[in-house]
């Protein structure tokens, strides 16, 4: 690890069509091999095909999504005297919202493996299933809830 410099966070620009920082954020997490265009436009397929499904804006549903899946709590790693420990600690923001992107990414790339649906659709039916508690993201996040929950008896170790 280095001990010089913290590495600087870097700033996002909105999206264009939304005006979102976290949607570009996740355009980003979408984008492939550097094809930003091909991401945005899977994205915004995804999000207006949800609006008409839902008659909701697609930001705020996309953003109750992210909010849903969001982890407050995970287990890290801690070894002690040989031994080592799941304990659990607190998220930080912005990581806790790196990973209900990522998940969300990662259930829909899942979905995307298993047949004829496309990407927009794919990402679209995640990005429901997170709004309404269920899918692959949400069962992410109640697996790092679960394992928090049964390792809290080693909190005490917490660094």
């Amino acid at each position: 690890m280095a001990r010089r410099n913290k590495a600087r966070k870097r700033e996002i620009n909105p999206d264009s069509r939304y005006g979102s920082v976290l949607l570009m954020r996740f355009i980003n997490v979408i984008m492939k091999c550097g094809k930003k265009s091909i991401a945005e436009k899977i994205v915004y397929d995804a999000l207006s095909s949800a609006e008409k499904k839902m008659d909701e804006s697609g930001v705020s549903i996309f953003e109750a999504a992210v909010e849903n899946v969001t982890p407050s709590i995970e287990v890290r790693s801690r070894r002690i005297g040989g031994a080592t420990y799941q304990v659990p600690v607190e998220v930080r923001k912005d990581r806790a919202t790196s990973l209900a992107l990522r998940w969300i990414a990662k259930a829909a790339s899942a979905a995307r493996k298993k047949g004829g649906k496309t990407s927009a659709d794919c990402l679209q039916s995640e990005i429901i299933d997170a709004y309404n508690k269920r899918g692959g993201a949400f069962k992410m996040y109640e697996e790092k809830y679960k394992m928090a929950e049964a390792n809290k008896a080693f909190s005490h170790l917490r660094f």
